[in-house]
């Protein structure tokens, strides 16, 4: 049996507005071991993490590190004593090279000057023992997303982590790159690293982990060997109760569809560079398009423009058969069109406002909501409950601050403030991104609601898990083309997909061609 590297006892965690975010947490964690931590977002994980890497301070409970009990004052004493963290959220400097970004703060000198030959000499031997294929000269700006991963777990390496916690490491990463990643765990784990894994990806879990903790609600409930614990078996532990496994049963037909968004010869570029190359699809009444990718490809562009928060260049792009490319936001949204976008913190809220004013705040002046002079409030408090209720958004009050509620609350609330319009085109943008697998089944099903009730929806997801399970039909985009369209989900594999996401695979200008509809 392997030996104990850290030991969390009773640890609990009360924040001074009463709420119990860790209640009694035990968990050991083996040198050696890839340890996933798994629970729905609110569960506790995070502030746990937080405790671990001294971020945070536990109310009640002790931490032993190496056989002794310790008191982290900052994470920078936890880091000095081999604790490391990678973040969901990169913390990296865009214009420092890769050697400049690991070594930060911790720089070689040679006299009171930086040595950043030895930097370069020195991180360029790390990312060669641990098999990263990286560039240390190279700015952190032209990197992809999985180099960007790899130069934050050198960050850590350099600094001579023994235990390292990854948060969602493969929210953005392809099949092919999560492959690789786990690759590099092993050989971490091979060579005596303790791996703290925290993801909402139970197959993933599954497939890396060593051992698995489940908290919910704060509390942990149970550690189990990865190989005696089934998905469906994470998942009731995780929720409290079984999820089905497939969406297909919930989908029905809608009759006489017409096409509602047509996108024809779409063209943008940035400062010379293209961002997108002749994008043609459509999409009609009762169907999911989804659009497959890595994070960088044009997606976001491509959004973008059809949302109408940046102008393109060439193309048109119909709503209703309408022109909406000179449309304002207002009139977009007047003629049919409701947008989830991928950053609820950024684009989906006003975190100072309350949650009933975020409800209605895409269509407040809708008549029941607005007079002539002041808005209706009672209306607006009693729609705002109404909506709270049916998505089960867990607070006290439609008067509280929207940022008081967790991450998959907060998206709850943008999906019934969207689904509340009765969309002809819903444009969903990673619409369930770091929500548990709870959430993100309850989002998903509203989404469905609104394919079965008539509207267009187009679905932009990194979880290809997501975009194959609601997906009628499916685009891959690759460095701003559409390179890959399938009809049909029936028989295609996430690895594929892959392949197509990766610039590998292409398929030929008639088999894209289908995405138009004639």
């Amino acid at each position: 049996m392997n030996e104990t590297i850290l030991k969390l006892e009773n640890i609990t965690k009360i924040y001074s507005n009463g709420v119990v975010a860790n209640r009694d947490i035990n968990i050991e964690f083996r040198k050696g071991e890839i340890h996933s931590i798994v629970g729905e977002n609110g569960a506790g994980k995070s502030t746990l993490m937080k405790i671990i890497f001294a971020i945070e301070k536990q109310t009640n409970g002790k931490i032993y590190y190496k056989g002794n009990e310790v008191h982290f004052n900052d994470s920078m004493e936890a880091i000095k004593n081999g604790i490391g963290m990678v973040h969901q959220h990169f913390m990296l400097i865009p214009s420092f090279t890769v050697a400049q970004n690991i070594v930060l703060g911790s720089e070689p000198k040679k006299g009171v000057f930086i040595d950043m030959k030895s930097a370069i000499a020195q991180t360029q031997e790390l990312a060669k023992k641990y098999n990263f294929d990286v560039d240390v000269t190279q700015k952190v700006s032209s990197l992809t997303v999985s180099a960007k991963q790899k130069v934050e777990i050198l960050k850590t390496l350099y600094r001579n982590a023994e235990l390292i916690i990854l948060d969602e490491p493969t929210a953005v990463l392809t099949p092919q790159e999560t492959e690789a990643l786990f690759e590099q765990l092993k050989y971490f784990k091979e060579t005596g690293h303790t791996i703290v894994f925290i993801s909402h990806k139970l197959n993933e879990v599954k497939q890396i982990s060593d051992r698995i903790t489940v908290i919910r609600n704060g509390e942990t409930k149970g550690t189990h060997d990865a190989k005696d614990v089934t998905i469906d078996q994470l998942t009731e532990l995780i929720i409290g109760r079984k999820l089905e496994n497939s969406y297909d049963e919930f989908k029905k037909p809608v009759e006489d569809a017409k096409v509602i968004l047509d996108v024809a010869g779409l063209n943008y570029a940035e400062k010379g560079v293209k961002k997108l190359q002749d994008i043609n699809f459509s999409i009609k009444q009762g169907e999911i398009l989804g659009i497959a990718g890595v994070q960088g490809n044009g997606q976001e562009e491509l959004i973008q423009i059809i949302t109408g928060l940046r102008n393109k260049q060439e193309g048109v792009i119909k709503i209703d058969g309408v022109d909406v490319g000179g449309m304002s936001i207002y009139q977009k949204r007047e003629s049919g069109l409701s947008y989830i976008p991928e950053d609820r913190m950024r684009d989906g809220i006003a975190a100072e406002a309350s949650i009933a004013d975020n409800m209605i705040s895409t269509y407040y002046e809708r008549s029941d909501l607005s007079g002539k002079v002041f808005l209706k409030t009672k209306n607006i408090h009693n729609e705002a409950k109404r909506l709270i209720e049916k998505f089960s958004v867990k607070t006290k009050s439609e008067n509280d601050k929207i940022d008081s509620l967790s991450g998959g609350n907060i998206q709850k609330v943008v999906v019934a403030r969207e689904w509340n319009t009765n969309p002809h085109l819903m444009v969903a943008e990673q619409p369930t991104r770091g929500i548990d697998i709870g959430s993100a089944n309850y989002i998903h099903h509203q989404l469905i609601d609104m394919r079965n009730n008539g509207s267009a929806l187009l679905l932009v997801s990194a979880d290809l898990n997501e975009v194959m399970a609601l997906s009628d039909r499916l685009l891959v985009m690759y460095e701003g083309e559409i390179v890959a369209y399938f009809d049909s989900l029936k028989g295609i594999t996430e690895s594929q997909l892959g392949l197509y996401m990766l610039g590998v695979e292409h398929q030929s200008e008639e088999e894209i061609r289908g995405a138009v509809y004639e």
